[in-house]
């Protein structure tokens, strides 16, 4: 830093694809600060530094990062450069402009310019310049996805996304998200961890023409045959060249989800930038009759491999095994490994017993695995990545009887699980209109909690897809049919106990034009912990419905004990 005269250096949780899920060789923030969230922020100046991370992160950043060195700050209570403006009344600012949107860079610029601070586009990451042990990247050969999973060939896809480009006025567009690109080409990678996409950058022209910057080394020899014509493959490294090709052109680029670096190479180019969101991002949200089907299908196997687990768990507790976090967690992946087309985990297992199922995005393997006891609560949220989809189920187990305080709290919020299952709504609504229904029963008792209540899952692809949600606050999308959301209300009291109650939706068309929601995962609730006077008629019925639908589907694929316990699990109540 002192060499490149800058007073402060920031540090995001991002590499150049801007995703939420990252290599371990683009970990930087966990490199330089030991904290390995989701998301996050480090500001690191002479004397001192601070750390900035969410709601989620707010107990695990206390557990990993060393309070000697950095300050805690909630990422969005007091941003970031709101903080530093406050230690720097002049100065140099450094980034890596690949780590940061076009918008963060413009928006900060402009803030910083007004603080009297100027923020400056760094040459290179002092951080890869002084890591000597920085993982290797990973060079596996890239999966070519059929169109039994896919249901659209990849040349139809580019030629209709080509057109949305024409339409919004642009000759060529920066295609950066990494699950746009594999969406695009039906095409799967191992170059990230939980997330089937491959490291690449792509220009997609408004023809349906792509040319794609990656490792050439990961693309099989048929990927021409695969994708049909005009897809061209290049190495990463000549990515700046080619975007010093688009002078006087009309690029259309997302400034919230693309990279600085390349949008700033486009305009000393001489190109003009059009700002859109990723051409992309709604076709793939909308899942079609394929895809739809293909997230049922996987659904019901990955349930059956859910309840395998669950039953094991009760009987491992009746004959008087406590096993930590760390066992739990892979007995459920060898539940799942036994599936048919598992390719992976979709995000590590959030495994946690008693105080640590308070922690929203608790890890195990960051500590000494909690061991189950009676009288705990234990939260096993996981998926998995399948050739025909992703999946994602929360189920709260409680360990020997559960205190009424416990079941009190696992009703209310199963109550707002409910609730947002059978809403019904008019096109045009998102999913800030339909959050309160969720969070309504904590409400009146005075809860919350500090996460979003629904998030989009692709479809084997990122199971954090955007832009369809459902939170209380934030940028939002009207949910159209073929869209796939979470539902996952909770509750987390701090020292002691979480909860959370997580199904999958599609979204559908229901009667009179109206909106709604299809439930597409099956795996029991456990009903030790539901208090049946606080909840309503309609809401047991719901309930008794859901459980028999469980039954239904997944008898056909689990042995006589396993059924056994799952017709003792969804038995009405």
């Amino acid at each position: 830093m002192a060499a490149a005269d800058i007073q402060a250096f920031i540090v995001p949780r991002a590499d150049e694809y801007l995703g939420e899920y990252v290599p371990e060789h683009n970990e930087r923030l966990q490199w330089i600060s030991g904290f390995s969230g989701s998301a996050g922020m480090a500001i690191i100046l002479a004397d001192r530094a601070a750390i900035f991370v969410d709601g989620r992160y707010t107990i695990q950043v206390k557990q990993q990062v060393a309070s000697e060195l950095y300050e805690y700050h909630h990422l969005i209570d007091e941003t970031p450069i709101a903080w530093l403006k406050k230690q720097l009344p002049s100065g140099r600012i450094g980034v890596d402009s690949r780590l940061h949107s076009y918008k963060w860079f413009k928006d900060t610029s402009a803030e910083c310019s007004a603080a009297g601070l100027s923020l400056l586009e760094l040459p290179s990451n002092s951080i890869d310049d002084n890591w000597h042990d920085r993982p290797v990247p990973e060079r596996q050969l890239a999966t070519l996805l059929d169109s039994q999973f896919t249901g659209e060939q990849s040349s139809t896809k580019r030629q209709r996304i080509g057109a949305a480009i024409q339409a919004a006025g642009a000759d060529v567009a920066l295609i950066t998200q990494l699950d746009s690109i594999a969406w695009l080409l039906n095409i799967r990678g191992n170059d990230v961890p939980r997330l089937p996409v491959l490291l690449a950058t792509a220009t997609l022209k408004t023809d349906g023409s792509m040319t794609l910057f990656t490792d050439p080394a990961k693309i099989p020899n048929d990927l021409s045959l695969h994708v049909g014509d005009g897809v061209t493959v290049e190495d990463q490294a000549s990515i700046s060249a080619a975007l010093r090709s688009l002078a006087e052109q009309n690029v259309l680029t997302d400034p919230s989800n693309t990279n600085a670096f390349t949008q700033l190479r486009c305009i000393e180019a001489g190109a003009k930038l059009i700002e859109a969101e990723d051409p992309v991002l709604l076709p793939k949200a909308q899942k079609n009759p394929v895809e739809l089907q293909g997230m049922r299908n996987c659904h019901i196997r990955d349930g059956s491999a859910v309840t395998r687990f669950l039953r094991w768990i009760s009987q491992e507790v009746s004959d008087g095994r406590f096993h930590d976090e760390a066992v739990l967690s892979d007995q459920l992946l060898n539940f799942r490994e036994a599936l048919s087309d598992i390719h992976d985990l979709s995000f590590d297992t959030i495994s946690a017993a008693g105080a640590n199922s308070a922690i929203c995005h608790y890890n195990h393997m960051n500590g000494k695995p909690a061991s189950i006891s009676m009288g705990d609560l234990y939260l096993v949220d996981s998926g998995g990545q399948f050739s025909d989809g992703t999946t994602d189920i929360t189920r709260t187990v409680a360990i020997g009887e559960p205190s009424e305080e416990q079941r009190r709290m696992f009703t209310l919020v199963l109550k707002g699980h409910i609730a947002l299952s059978q809403a019904v709504f008019p096109k045009g609504t998102s999913g800030i209109q339909l959050d309160v229904l969720a969070r309504q029963f904590l409400w009146q008792v005075g809860a919350d909690y500090d996460h979003g209540t629904g998030h989009g899952v692709g479809c084997f692809l990122s199971v954090h897809e955007g832009p369809q949600r459902i939170t209380k606050s934030g940028p939002q999308q009207a949910l159209l049919p073929g869209m796939v959301v979470s539902n996952e209300p909770g509750y987390y009291q701090e020292g002691n106990f979480g909860i959370r109650c997580e199904n999958l939706m599609a979204v559908c068309e229901v009667d009179n034009g109206m909106l709604g929601f299809e439930t597409i995962t099956f795996a029991p609730f456990d009903s030790a912990l539901i208090d049946v006077n606080l909840m309503t008629a309609s809401e047991v019925d719901w309930l008794n419905q859901y459980h028999s639908a469980v039954q239904e589907k997944l008898t056909p694929l689990l042995d006589s004990d396993d059924l056994m316990w799952l017709q003792q699990a969804t038995a009405e109540i």
